[in-house]
């Protein structure tokens, strides 16, 4: 049974949905008490219509029954209906909070970001399925035994003994079933993430070669998958087929006790076939849940992992603080690798003023990006946290943090639409000025000087980029830095920003670190070039997630110097940053 928590997500959905549901319950009530009409119906015509030979009776009583089984059909209809719009429902209430956490919060995993919304649809697809319908009917059970009970007593108790049984039953078919159910479930999301990653990167994948290989191992998760699922499978058919067989035995002993009551005058022979069609009724709810355990096992693990997301939830409202002046504060963090309790960082702490530019460097695995990501919330820490002008980061306003702030991921994506839209991180869908947008694009663009870059392309800015995108490494990144600078941002985190710049790019980047020192920007950004981080006031070193380092602005540069091996660019990077 799935247990609502009093003010989650997941509960207002449903309580949305009371109105269908009521409604469902009544269409339900309605649908079985017209299911009684065929029990009904054979007891007119043995017990009245053979006797007498009443050719009006039968008509009269066959007209009745068939009004009745209309009734029937519209009210079953008008249930699938309801349910079917109680569904859209919870996908209008869900869907677009489910989205937003699955790509804002961090502690869901890519994994479980990739299969959000399939758990939306199986939740909605769930609560419209044969198994809800059942559910529906189920508590209609006891009233069958009732009217069991009306034809005779040993009817009636015969009637209770089956429901019981197939109700035991039942609850062995779950407790056998469900854990293999749940393992195969689990192990096809896994499956398909790994799968979804080697398709995202199929080009690369094609370079490599490695398509065969790759090929292997996923027909291996596959065989897994299948084994976990015959295996429920098996067990599945094992019970259903015990159950049809014990369904078929009681009807069968049902019948034969109505005759022996028959025999012995206890019971007319319309009775005796309403006593079978009885017990068929009242034990076919529970058959039906078990034809659909299935389902019920996704919809419940749907539901687990739904209401997990929105456990970690933020919905409270935040006091909108002043303006971000950029003061930086670092205390004692420590970040844990995501589905792994592997440390990446432990107990770092640092400050950084407003204005400052803190150049992170390090061997690769040291911490850098993590670093980073934490920075800018892309991370939730083990321990520890990060207080931007003194205010923790979790009290700030999401959006207003948001916009003070501007990042750049080491594997950092651009998305469908347009060069504009990805600079302008789709402002337009916020409801921002169209003229603003076009004015903030633009001076992003002239900062990192991607501007005449982006004019030569076909569209300009309103070049689409497809899924993976139609330009060269250097020009994307180029644009996902515009997208950092994307509103004259106070804090910008910046992850290896000219990995995959050209030399005139990273003069361009140099002069901007110089342009946004002026204007009193914090900056943090990591990489291992140190042509680069000579324009820095410090120097962070990460080592195996520990500051190995962190020196001041007087020795920087000579730092610097002691890694550096050659300068690439032929002019002295050190006379363009005074």
């Amino acid at each position: 049974m799935i247990k609502l928590a009093a003010d989650s997500r997941l509960s207002l959905a449903l309580r949305a949905c009371r109105r269908h549901f009521a409604l469902a319950a009544a269409f339900s009530a309605t649908a079985n008490l017209l299911y009684l009409t065929p029990s009904l119906y054979m007891m007119q015509v043995y017990d009245r219509v053979l006797p007498s030979g009443g050719m009006a009776t039968l008509a009269a009583l066959s007209l009745i029954a068939l009004a009745a089984l209309a009734a029937l059909a519209l009210f079953e209809w008008l249930r699938t209906r309801v349910l079917i719009r109680a569904g859209s429902r919870i996908d209008a209430e869900l869907g677009i909070h489910a989205l937003r956490l699955s790509m804002s919060s961090p502690a869901v995993s890519q994994a479980d970001s990739a299969e959000t919304m399939r758990d939306v649809d199986q939740f909605r697809h769930g609560l419209t399925s044969t198994a809800a319908l059942a559910a529906f009917d189920a508590p209609w059970t006891i009233a069958y035994i009732l009217v069991a009970f009306l034809l005779h007593p040993a009817i009636g108790a015969m009637c209770l003994f089956a429901s019981m049984l197939l109700v035991g039953l039942a609850w062995m078919n779950q407790r056998v079933t469900a854990p293999s159910m749940r393992t195969a479930a689990e192990a096809a999301r896994a499956a398909y993430a790994r799968f979804g990653q080697s398709v995202a990167h199929a080009g690369e994948v094609r370079a490599l070669g490695m398509a065969p290989v790759l090929s292997q191992l996923h027909c291996a998760d596959r065989e897994t998958v299948g084994h976990y699922d015959i295996m429920a499978g098996f067990s599945g058919a094992a019970h259903a087929g015990v159950m049809k067989f014990v369904r078929l035995f009681l009807q069968s002993t049902v019948l034969a006790l109505a005759a022996v009551l028959v025999i012995k005058h206890q019971l007319t022979g319309g009775a005796m076939i309403a006593a079978t069609l009885l017990l068929t009724r009242a034990i076919a709810p529970v058959e039906q849940i078990v034809s659909g355990w299935k389902t019920i096992v996704a919809t419940r693990a749907a539901y687990r992992r739904l209401s997990a997301l929105f456990d970690g939830e933020r919905r409270e409202s935040r006091t909108r603080l002043p303006a971000v002046t950029g003061v930086l504060s670092v205390e004692r963090l420590t970040l844990v690798a995501p589905s792994t309790d592997r440390v990446t960082l432990a107990d770092v702490s640092f400050e950084v003023a407003a204005g400052e530019i803190i150049g992170i460097t390090g061997s690769s695995g040291a911490g850098k990006s993590m670093l980073l990501k934490a920075l800018a919330g892309g991370i939730d820490p083990a321990r520890g946290g990060v207080r931007i002008d003194g205010s923790l980061r979790d009290n700030w306003d999401a959006d207003q943090l948001a916009d003070a702030t501007g990042y750049l991921a080491q594997d950092f994506s651009l998305f469908p639409g347009t060069i504009k839209d990805n600079i302008s991180r789709f402002a337009r869908l916020r409801g921002v000025d169209p003229g603003a947008i076009d004015a903030r694009a633009v001076a992003a663009a002239q900062a990192i000087d991607a501007h005449d870059m982006i004019l030569r392309l076909p569209g300009g800015y309103d070049t689409d980029l497809d899924i993976g995108g139609r330009l060269s490494g250097g020009q994307m990144q180029r644009i996902a830095l515009a997208r950092a600078l994307y509103g004259e941002p106070r804090l910008l985190l910046l992850d290896e920003p000219t990995a995959n710049l050209d030399a005139d790019a990273q003069r361009a980047f140099i002069r901007l670190l110089v342009k946004l020192r002026g204007q009193g920007v914090t900056i943090l950004f990591s990489s291992h070039d140190p042509e680069i981080l000579v324009g820095a006031d410090k120097l962070l070193k990460l080592d195996r997630g520990r500051i190995e380092q962190f020196v001041s602005a007087s020795d920087t540069i000579a730092a610097a110097r002691q890694v550096a091996q050659r300068k690439p660019f032929g002019f002295s990077p050190q006379v363009m940053y005074k």
